[in-house]
């Protein structure tokens, strides 16, 4: 297929171009943050990164005359409600600038080290997004909105959690080894014993994270597995978290429970392919490892097939959605500062211009509409994936 070939299967499919560019992203952050160690996969971070951002980049570029500015969204709505109608924006840069003076006093006065954390480099990115907000152009406020969004998410998942906690128990050098005593190592036990294997959760010394106990079959001694920070998961649940409330909320239009569904759903899936990890870690040391072997099957389970497990995953279930989740039916427009609710107008389902009377257009048995011009170029619905005869004014589609 030639270039332009590909290019318009690509415009065809700008959602999911977008989602792919998501997830290749993310596994470049992922890859980033929880580094494997003894091994040359956090080198894949780069290409990965650049893949993403160059995907995302295309699908997202206007076409044509941009519009004036952003087709209204949930994260929109959000924003608009966070600000005051947007009485605040103008001061985002002020609000940034405060955010970053208050993360260095915090270091200065409650911990006893000024080093930066993971939880720093979040509220440091977060406060840039900030004070670059006003400066993105119009006919990218989507992506602007996108941005900020997923970094306020990064913020409600993984800093404010933990601030709430040292305060809780006065203890400002508290880590999210937290996450993995209560959302983990447990859930982990719990599956690993409906599994066959015998298993405890305990405190290990000179350690705030849990550790899992167990005794390989093949080695007869025990073996604990701690689950620490890069262990858990908690930065690439909360990544991921964040980025799928972002894209929720920016490419949807209004409130429903198909939304709030999509949402649970995209948590819980993170969520389990977490917790599936650490079972297929120790499933592997426990079925695999041998006094030959000395606990490395399970040591490169550690550094592959979690990072492998989760994307696989994540990738399974955007697939599904993707297939069989609806598009929206309406637009919001917005007259007079309140919202109207208003049909959407007809779009050709292959070339996503407006039928007109002027150009003469067909429909398919399934109910998209098209231009008779796509309909030649492109032989079947993009929708229900038969065959169209571009004859009639309604389509015929055969299996």
């Amino acid at each position: 297929m030639a270039l332009h070939g590909w290019a318009a299967v690509a415009e065809r499919h700008r959602r999911s171009l977008i989602l792919t560019a998501l997830l290749s992203a993310f596994a470049g952050v992922a890859l980033v943050i929880d580094r494997p160690k003894g091994t040359i996969l956090e080198w894949l971070a780069i290409p990965f990164l650049v893949a993403g951002a160059g995907l995302f980049a295309w699908a997202v570029w206007p076409r044509g005359v941009a519009p004036a500015e952003a087709a209204p969204s949930l994260a929109r709505w959000l924003l608009r409600w966070l600000t005051w109608q947007g009485r605040l924006v103008p001061y985002f840069p002020a609000i940034g600038v405060a955010i970053l003076a208050l993360d260095v006093a915090y270091n200065l006065v409650l911990t006893s080290s000024m080093m930066f954390g993971t939880e720093d480099t979040i509220v440091i990115l977060a406060a840039a997004a900030l004070i670059g907000y006003g400066f993105v152009p119009p006919r990218f406020a989507r992506e602007r909105d996108f941005v900020l969004v997923f970094f306020l998410g990064l913020i409600a998942i993984l800093v404010l959690p933990l601030l709430v906690a040292r305060a809780v128990y006065q203890d400002f050098e508290r880590s999210v080894d937290m996450y993995s005593w209560v959302a983990l190592a447990p859930e982990t036990s719990a599956v690993l014993s409906l599994l066959g294997v015998s298993n405890t959760v305990h405190a290990v010394a000179g350690s705030t994270a849990p550790g899992i106990t167990f005794i390989p079959r093949n080695l007869g001694v025990p073996v604990t597995a701690v689950i620490t920070t890069a262990c858990s998961g908690i930065y690439s649940f909360g990544i991921f978290a964040s980025a799928f409330i972002a894209f929720v909320l920016t490419e949807y239009e209004r409130p429903s429970r198909r939304i709030w569904a999509l949402l649970g759903l995209g948590f819980l899936a993170s969520y389990m392919a977490n917790v599936l990890r650490m079972v297929v870690i120790v499933l592997v040391g426990y079925y695999t490892d041998t006094p030959g072997t000395d606990l490395q099957n399970m040591l490169i389970a550690h550094s592959y097939a979690g990072w492998v497990i989760f994307l696989a995953w994540l990738a399974l279930f955007w697939g599904i959605l993707l297939r069989f989740l609806p598009r929206e039916k309406t637009d919001e427009r917005e007259a007079g500062g309140l919202a109207e609710w208003k049909p959407r107008e007809t779009l050709c389902s292959a070339c996503r211009e407006s039928l007109t009377p002027a150009i003469p257009a067909t429909r398919c048995g399934c109910g998209a509409y098209y231009h008779r011009a796509c309909v030649v170029a492109d032989g079947y619905c993009v929708r229900c994936k038969k065959q169209i005869e571009a004859t009639g004014t309604i389509a015929s589609a055969s299996a």
